[in-house]
């Protein structure tokens, strides 16, 4: 009786620890197209260096997870060439993002965290595969369009909206414009601009652009005059008055 007790037990056990690796694959297999599709250039490719150096694997793992994505489909990968995505893997992958970015937005504007905390929590809750959880989720909030970072959050198609915003580095001298989104939300930037009261929606005003290094003296606010870096300035996405997101 005791041996068939622990049969069971032990038959509990692998059942539970097979179901664990099957989900640490599909998270890494997520990932992997998540970042395909982030580092795709306009022709839609991605070196394989590239993408091992993002996901920070070697170059022998990166290949072998590649390989796995193209035997279900979900891109197109040929030796010594650059990877891309398929349709199907396009699909798959907007879908994960918008998961991710309907999470940051909910933590956001339902659970009171700063936009510099939401990341990593999101890292992990875009993996769980519960469609009427997010569909809730995005009813919830209005159906938003995009997430606390001004990023496009993609529909249930997986369809993105390009919104075309510029960087703030192109704006000139006198010219009035709004902060729509970040093309970088990273902590660290994250909590410099908290530093700065930068949040998106804020009116800027471009005082002087500075030839030598392209900073430029902006205000907003109640602040006159803020000195911002041209890479800062490279990573604040502006629209004009009146145009459309």
């Amino acid at each position: 009786m005791l041996e068939l007790s622990n049969k069971f037990i032990l038959s509990i056990f692998f059942t539970y620890l097979s179901t664990q690796i099957l989900i640490m694959a599909s998270t890494t297999e997520e990932n992997y197209l998540k970042a395909l599709f982030n580092l795709s250039n306009e022709q839609g490719e991605v070196n394989i260096s590239d993408l091992a150096n993002q996901l920070q694997v070697s170059m022998p793992t990166a290949n072998s997870m590649v390989k796995n994505l193209q035997k279900t489909g979900l891109c197109v990968y040929e030796k010594y060439k650059p990877v891309i995505l398929t349709s199907k893997g396009k699909k798959e992958a907007a879908l994960i993002i918008r998961k991710h970015r309907l999470t940051e937005m909910f933590l956001v504007t339902k659970m009171g965290f700063g936009w510099e905390e939401v990341h990593e929590i999101a890292e992990q809750v875009e993996h769980i595969h519960a469609p009427k959880f997010f569909e809730r989720m995005d009813e919830m909030m209005g159906f938003p369009t995009v997430d606390p970072h001004g990023s496009p959050i993609p529909d249930k198609q997986g369809r993105i909206q390009d919104l075309r915003f510029k960087n703030l580095s192109e704006a000139k001298a006198g010219q009035e414009v709004i902060l729509a989104a970040l093309a970088d939300s990273s902590t660290e930037f994250l909590e410099y601009l908290n530093s700065r009261n930068l949040t998106l929606g804020t009116e800027l005003k471009v005082i002087s652009k500075e030839a030598f290094d392209q900073s430029m003296v902006i205000s907003y606010g109640d602040v006159e005059k803020e000195t911002l870096s041209q890479k800062v300035c490279e990573k604040l996405l502006v629209k004009t008055f009146g145009s459309e997101e």
